[in-house]
């Protein structure tokens, strides 16, 4: 039998185990509503870790999701020391605190010190409510089911995504680069100090609005973290002298290809790293702007930028500004017409097959293939022309002739199993078609580039990577094989040879520049002008033309693409890659110099005192070709010697940085020349 004693027990754990599963049962009837927190953004971050763009959700508001791994530690266990000390212990009510609150409430007759645990607070931010005994009471039900569902750290990163900062600024990250213009992975005492006091009142303490108010909140805490032995009275002091920020606008750099990153970003995520390069974006963007404005005021432009060794999307603008006509759209994944920018393929393929090799000769005359009669772009013929010379000078019945050989099927379907999309015209059109060698299907920038970054890589096509993540990827995978290495090496090969646009030296002349394999396209009406290039271990695409794509009067690839091709790779400061130049033979012996030799080496280039611009300082840069007179000659800059090009043979000097330098060359006997200069960066 069992004792009163024992069946009491009994009683009590049914008691218990029941009320643990209506509180369950009512728990998981009414949870925490959660949309605050998934309507938040990430940040899109650069592959260095520069803020490229983050977006806004509701009403305009900056709720950037915070991320504990790139915000600094301090900052998290000041915030805790000072809003919530036993924050780690507690199961999201601290008994400790409420029972001070109500006894002092009882003594004062008012409200004299809160019981908000952070859990609490991130309860009220989530599910607002005015101020009232029942609302609090719910925040202490929402914070115990917060605590249920989430760790510490996750309850932690929610608060500050969710506490306001003043404005329509939410969470410590959008704060700290509006405030304090960076991430909040590094911050001074008082830059912590201001954080941590702006939640409570985040408007009447608004640093670029009430900078008195936020002074005296900003010292208040200060004060906290000094008797909690948190800072030193030192660090205090000088916290409280620290200027107090203004308000700066958010970055928007790579504004579409940041902004689709933040879209599809997996739920939850706070940072995406992506492939971009801040640096070199906010170069190109300029650039594209300024072609546009050139070319009308309905113009604008696109630049793709791709690292070929991982396919590495390092640069993608997407159009020439916002205020431009179509600058919302995103022109690297439109549809547009290659016009001829397909040829090199065609050529690479039937290199593949055994149809033609680079000095197979074609005919060029008039030629009706079926019902299609192609003519070339300035409606010249010219008889007998080899493959290398139809490519290079971008002939168009050549490259339908061939394509007809290959078949326009076969060609369309090795593109297609390399990724890349051709959109035909019309949709009854079951069949490629041989107008496809001229741009007659449409295809985006994106996977254009591609195809020309396969072109770079022995021929092996893989997709693009927009995050760091995927470039690892991409740089270990396989790859499909779109044409053979050899062939794509002579095409490329044969591209160097195109000729260079208007103002440009061929890339083998000229000292330091890139040897660029390019080819253009321009499609029916002049729409689309668009010029590719494989350059220094890049390949580079941009695109000319109207958004809505409408007609433009006479504006080539050649034209109004390729020089802005040749700015961009000036740019991404690819290195060279052009062949030693050929050496020239000797002259006679009596006529092997104009005059005699002097007494020592004469410094041509630079002068003594002179002052010399170059266009990038460090590596990256083209540097100064320096010049001398005389035999066996040795460069020294303040006094360390200059190795000479490996490529040229000439003495390049790249400075590191602006200032003033002690030159000097020495020739063969030990006699010198010496110079002062000034260097000033471009």
């Amino acid at each position: 039998m069992r004792t009163p004693k024992v069946a009491a027990i009994t009683k009590g754990l049914v008691v218990a185990v029941g009320a643990q599963v209506v509180l369950f049962t009512l728990s998981a009837a009414l949870p925490p509503d959660m949309t605050r927190a998934r309507h938040s953004s990430p940040v899109v971050q650069d592959h260095r870790g520069a803020w490229l763009r983050a977006l806004p959700v509701e009403d305009g508001r900056w709720r950037i999701r915070a991320d504990l791994k790139r915000t600094d530690d301090s900052f998290q266990r000041r915030l805790i020391k000072v809003e919530d000390a036993r924050f780690w212990l507690h199961l999201g009510v601290d008994p400790l605190s409420l029972t001070r609150a109500i006894g002092s409430a009882a003594v004062h007759g008012r409200v004299t010190s809160g019981a908000s645990t952070l859990t609490m607070q991130t309860a009220r931010l989530l599910e607002p409510r005015p101020r009232t005994v029942g609302a609090k009471l719910i925040e202490m039900v929402r914070a115990v089911q917060l605590e249920s569902r989430l760790s510490k750290r996750e309850i932690l990163a929610l608060y500050l995504t969710l506490a306001p900062y003043g404005g329509n600024l939410e969470g410590a990250r959008a704060a700290s680069l509006s405030y304090f213009g960076h991430e909040p992975s590094s911050l001074t005492h008082g830059e912590q100090a201001l954080l941590i006091a702006l939640p409570q009142s985040p408007e009447a303490r608004r640093p670029d609005r009430r900078p008195e108010s936020a002074k005296r909140a900003r010292a208040s805490v200060l004060d906290k973290l000094v008797r909690a032995r948190a800072i030193t009275e030192a660090a205090a002091y000088e916290a409280r002298n620290e200027p107090l920020p203004g308000r700066t606008p958010f970055p928007a750099l790579a504004w579409h290809a940041a902004g689709e990153l933040a879209r599809n970003a997996p739920q939850g995520t706070a940072t995406v790293v992506s492939t971009l390069d801040a640096d070199l974006q906010g170069r190109l963007e300029p650039m594209a702007a300024a072609v546009a404005n050139a070319q009308g005021v309905d113009a604008t432009a696109a630049i793709l930028v791709v690292e070929i060794k991982t396919r590495a999307v390092r640069a993608a603008v997407g159009s020439a500004g916002r205020d431009r006509a179509g600058g919302w759209v995103d022109m690297t994944r439109a549809l547009r017409s290659p016009g001829s920018a397909l040829k090199p393929f065609i050529y690479a393929m039937a290199m593949d097959d055994g149809l033609v090799a680079a000095d197979t000769q074609l005919a060029d005359n008039a030629t009706r293939f079926a019902d299609y009669q192609p003519e070339n772009f300035d409606r010249v013929f010219h008889d007998k022309v080899t493959v290398r010379e139809a490519l290079a000078h971008s002939l168009n019945v050549p490259a339908v002739a061939t394509l007809e050989r290959l078949g326009p099927e076969t060609f369309a379907g090795r593109v297609e199993a390399a990724g890349a999309h051709l959109a035909r015209p019309k949709a009854q059109l079951k069949e490629a078609g041989l107008a496809l060698a001229l741009g007659g299907e449409g295809i985006t920038w994106r996977d254009l580039v591609m195809l020309y970054a396969a072109l770079g890589d022995g021929g092996i096509a893989k997709p693009l990577a927009w995050t760091e993540e995927d470039a690892k990827t991409r740089e270990r995978a396989n790859g499909h094989r779109l044409v053979r290495a050899d062939s794509a090496q002579q095409v490329l090969d044969i591209l160097r040879e195109a000729p260079a646009p208007k103002g440009r030296a061929p890339s083998a002349l000229t000292l330091g520049g890139p040897s660029m394999a390019f080819k253009t396209g321009t499609s029916y009406g002049f729409r689309d002008a668009v010029a590719a290039g494989v350059v220094g271990g890049y390949a580079i695409l941009v695109w000319t033309g109207r958004a809505d794509g409408g007609a433009r009067g006479g504006l080539t690839g050649r034209d109004a693409a390729l020089p802005l091709l040749f700015d961009v790779a000036d740019a991404v400061g690819a290195p060279t890659s052009a062949p030693r130049p050929i050496a020239p033979k000797a002259a006679p012996q009596a006529l092997q110099r104009l005059h005699a030799v002097d007494a020592g080496p004469r410094l041509i280039f630079p002068p003594d005192g002179a002052s010399v611009q170059v266009d990038a300082l460090g590596a990256k840069g083209r540097g100064l070709v320096l010049a001398a007179q005389g035999e066996g000659l040795t460069w020294y800059v303040e006094g360390a010697p200059l190795d000479l090009d490996p490529v040229s043979g000439r003495a390049i000097w790249k400075p590191a940085a602006p200032g003033f330098y002690r030159l000097m060359v020495v020739d063969a006997q030990g006699r010198k020349a010496n110079a002062k200069v000034r260097v000033k960066g471009g």
